[in-house]
């Protein structure tokens, strides 16, 4: 049941993106989206911890400083794509995050980074890991772009290896929140609260961001709104509590290889069926079958 409620955290990611995207659209930057979208999601997990925990003052004394960084990391996570698409191409940009993810993933729980619980790094495990990644890749439709050799346009210049590590680096911080932010539940109590935490600092960072950078929020009456392009926040604010409720219990890397499938997944349902505004992309059968064999790695790591 966690692994599923994994994959189906994964799941909204990809949604997420569309309606941010089209929140975007209607006032002009991503760094105005963004920090809209964080607002409300703040606001969502304010609400709840209240209903739930009945406060939005935990005790948080004598917490190490890193707890409090999942918010600063999801920060960075949210606007990786934007900075790397230009500079890698689109094949780059789709592979190195998740190589990132998978590999800090299996460190944090092979070492028990971020007090998070010691997971033996076993034969089947790192196998488990790798069908994961490999369906990652055909499901991201890595095989499809490199037989048609349409591999994306990226410079050339001596920056591209540092742009490459820096796309890495961006998926080993999406797990490290995972953890960070699992950590956090664990010793305030309560995963909602952990969450609003998290979402809190995101948002401070971003209207830091707003500020300093001057960036107007400018409402674009040519592309109009839809009731749903503000439901982005809600719908991050769902994904960071269930990664901060199931990483202390599922271990951080099993947590990121279910919330890897469920993204896949829901982004090529997405594609297929042209939703939210999207343009209508066939899925091919390599793609439908990277998402098999991210799902057989995952039960591999799980069942085994």
């Amino acid at each position: 049941m966690f692994v599923f409620l994994a994959v189906f955290a994964g799941f909204l990611l990809p949604v997420q993106t569309s309606v941010n995207s089209r929140l975007r659209a209607t006032v002009g930057t991503p760094l105005a989206a963004s920090t809209i979208s964080f607002a409300v999601g703040t606001a969502s997990l304010a609400s709840l911890a209240l209903a739930v925990d009945g406060t939005l003052r935990p005790d948080v004394g004598g917490l190490p400083w890193w707890m409090f960084l999942g918010g600063a990391f999801g920060v960075v996570v949210l606007t990786a794509n934007i900075i790397l698409l230009p500079r890698l191409g689109a094949l780059a940009t789709a592979i190195l995050p998740i190589v990132g993810q998978v590999t800090m993933g299996l460190l944090i729980d092979a070492f028990g980074w971020f007090r998070s619980p010691v997971v033996e790094l076993s034969v089947i495990r790192v196998t488990g890991a790798v069908l994961v990644l490999a369906g990652a890749l055909a499901a991201a439709g890595v095989l499809d772009r490199v037989r048609s050799g349409d591999l994306g346009e990226a410079d050339a210049g001596a920056s591209l290896w540092f742009w490459r590590l820096f796309a890495v680096a961006c998926g080993m911080l999406a797990s490290s929140q995972t953890a960070v932010n699992g950590q956090l539940g664990v010793n305030v109590g309560s995963p909602v609260l952990a969450a609003f935490i998290s979402f809190s600092v995101g948002l401070t960072t971003l209207i830091a961001l707003l500020l300093i950078t001057r960036t107007p929020i400018r409402w674009n009456a040519e592309v109009g709104g839809t009731w749903w392009m503000w439901v982005g926040g809600v719908l991050g604010a769902t994904l960071v509590f269930l990664n901060a409720a199931l990483a202390p219990i599922l271990g951080t890397g099993l947590t990121v290889m279910g919330v890897l499938v469920g993204m896949m997944a829901a982004s090529l349902m997405i594609d297929s069926l042209g939703l939210m505004g999207t343009r209508r992309r066939q899925a091919s059968a390599p793609q439908m079958g990277g998402v098999l064999v991210m799902l057989a790695g995952v039960a591999m790591i799980r069942l085994l």
